[in-house]
């Protein structure tokens, strides 16, 4: 793996970043809460999708999608949420990461709307039964879920999703213009791998719903 080079273009403190960029405004800094409240409760009520970023002991870092019905996070009081682990690969990456250091980062995100709520704060895995049972969906209550003590949250704003205009829905990408998960297998298995076949099979599990809860 290359490792980058330090050439007097390269930032390597805060100082010389905060020259580049200059200090967030009061009002910014005055944002940042460590609980939520009446109002910002209703971003993670109304979102269906987040984003978890964790990492290792080591540092090494890993962002994870989540998503369920919106309001799938349980607000279990302003500093304490709730997010249910449903079945996925099993390289349970956040997980793990989770047993080595807590530190947590959320980005929650309500279809159509381009501001995002960020949270961040200190996760760890619960088997709770009582817990888990707010978090039934489709008959099924989840194994696991992931308990965020909050220690900062806060609104983001727009402009990242204004400049990406990732809602408006001129600009969205038919599937078929991407390469398929098969046809990604293939490529790093080899030319015996059936991408066709793999494909077939993961459409249909899907359509049955089939490992979702």
């Amino acid at each position: 793996m290359a490792e980058h080079r330090l050439t007097s273009e390269t930032i390597v403190t805060e100082a010389e970043l905060r020259q580049l960029i200059g200090e967030p405004t009061e009002l910014v800094r005055s944002k940042i809460s460590d609980r939520l409240n009446a109002l910002t409760r209703q971003f993670i009520e109304r979102s269906p999708f987040l984003c978890l970023a964790t990492s290792d002991e080591n540092g090494l870092c890993d962002v994870s999608p989540r998503g369920d019905p919106a309001g799938f996070v349980r607000i279990l009081d302003d500093a304490t949420l709730l997010i249910p682990e449903r079945p996925g690969n099993r390289l349970a990456d956040s997980l793990r990461n989770i047993l080595g250091n807590p530190r947590v980062g959320l980005l929650f995100v309500v279809p159509g709307v381009t501001d995002t709520f960020r949270v961040n704060g200190r996760a760890t895995l619960t088997t709770d039964v009582g817990l888990l049972a707010q978090c039934v969906v489709e008959g099924k209550t989840p194994k696991l879920g992931i308990l965020v003590d909050i220690e900062s949250a806060y609104t983001h704003c727009s402009k990242a999703f204004l400049r990406s205009q990732l809602w408006d829905p001129t600009r969205f990408v038919d599937r078929s213009e991407l390469p398929t998960n098969g046809q990604v297998h293939r490529a790093l298995q080899g030319d015996t791998f059936d991408a066709e076949q793999y494909d077939a099979e993961r459409a249909a599990r899907y359509a049955r719903r089939e490992g979702f809860y």
